[in-house]
């Protein structure tokens, strides 16, 4: 299958094709000429080896922060449980549990954010995507929510604060 790159300015011209024989992604010129492959696997592995971010930073509409809070959440059938996010923004968070629910499964949530602990943040998402099992001894199994139904005041307030998170994360130049 050719892929034309169309909307990348510099690449325009150029393109893809899947080869599923060789498990390669194949670059080519306008000309017809192989400019290079890449086998399926380092794609594969390349994406594995990153971070949940940079994984799914393209389906997101907002940016996320690391961030540990008590969370409870709930699925329809009124099954609660009680655990801690490990990343958080204005589109939804990221929930640790050793057995995740199935992604589509809708859940209400409730948390406070730690600048207003005696507010209760309650929203309604929907499982976007799991992760099993650990992976590189950092990353905790769970699941990524993406909210459905939030406040626009709340979801302000999120990205207000997720905004001053990720300010305080970046490191001064050094001189």
């Amino acid at each position: 299958m050719k892929y034309p790159v169309a909307s990348t300015t510099n690449h325009q011209g150029k393109y893809l094709v899947v080869d599923p024989h060789q498990e390669m992604i194949l670059i080519h010129d306008a000309a017809d000429t192989l400019l290079g492959g890449i086998p399926w696997g380092a794609v594969i592995d390349q994406l594995l080896a990153s971070d949940d971010d940079t994984r799914f930073a393209h389906c997101r509409t907002h940016p996320r922060a690391p961030l540990a809070l008590k969370v409870r959440y709930s699925t329809p059938e009124g099954k609660q449980f009680d655990s801690l996010t490990g990343g958080i923004g204005g589109g939804g968070l990221f929930i640790e549990s050793g057995t995740p629910l199935a992604p589509g499964t809708e859940v209400s949530v409730e948390f406070a954010l730690p600048d207003r602990p005696w507010e209760k943040v309650k929203a309604k998402g929907k499982v976007a995507w799991t992760r099993n099992r650990p992976e590189r001894h950092l990353l905790f199994p769970g699941m990524g929510v993406q909210f459905t139904d939030i406040d626009e005041k709340a979801q302000a307030q999120l990205v207000e604060l997720v905004e001053a998170l990720n300010r305080n994360r970046v490191l001064p130049e050094t001189p």
